[in-house]
């Protein structure tokens, strides 16, 4: 997984609270587990107009024009500015899948569900979580700026804006240290290795008939 230290981006604004995991990944096109190819299908019953179904190309569908990543000026976004309890709703890994696949690296809103939190930093995606009265100034601000990029810098955890106001936001220290080193959980256990191996060496030695 690519580590995330530093990250500057447009920026797409989704001005909705409760945005749920199926809403994000629609459980039809759950159908793999190989963590490939679900960008496509990202925000699908918002994104087109027609029923779609895993496999079926992005080109054959016919897009919805109103729904914002279908907009021109939001073409490439890769910071992804949302309201509160984005990614609530079921636990599906699929969703921080589809929007990583999508091209997204940040999300900010004012909250995030619990357990798509924690998806999305062992899936290299961060989430940054700023109060209702930011999110607010920062969705006028890009909806009146075309081309409204902001940069991020993870290890100072701080987010700057064009016109240089730096923004402070909080993220639990092993969180941070999976997405600074690109890791997920298994990644983070196999850093030791060499000490694992080492202690299942003597706990043999102490206790051979287990």
């Amino acid at each position: 997984m690519e580590p995330l230290v530093c990250h500057a981006g447009l920026v797409a604004p989704l001005d909705r609270d409760n945005i749920d995991t199926d809403a994000i990944m629609p459980k039809q096109f759950m159908k793999s587990i190989a963590r490939t190819g679900f960008g496509p299908y990202l925000f699908d019953e918002w994104r087109y107009r027609d029923p779609g179904y895993y496999g079926k190309p992005a080109h054959e569908r016919t897009q919805n024009p109103d729904f914002v990543l279908n907009q021109p000026r939001y073409a490439g976004a890769s910071v992804l500015l949302a309201r509160r309890n984005f990614g609530c709703g079921s636990s599906r890994e699929h969703a921080p899948w589809a929007l990583h696949q999508y091209g997204f690296r940040v999300l900010i809103a004012e909250s995030f569900a619990d357990i798509f939190f924690n998806n999305c930093c062992k899936n290299g995606l961060l989430p940054v979580q700023l109060n209702a009265a930011t999110i607010t100034a920062l969705m006028k601000a890009v909806e009146a700026s075309p081309g409204y990029r902001v940069r991020i810098d993870l290890s100072a955890q701080s987010l700057w804006t064009p016109d240089g106001e730096c923004l402070t936001f909080e993220i639990a220290s092993a969180a941070k240290t999976l997405l600074l080193e690109g890791l997920d959980e298994t990644g983070a256990t196999l850093v030791h290795a060499d000490e694992i191996r080492a202690f299942e060496a003597t706990h043999l030695g102490r206790a051979p008939w287990l």
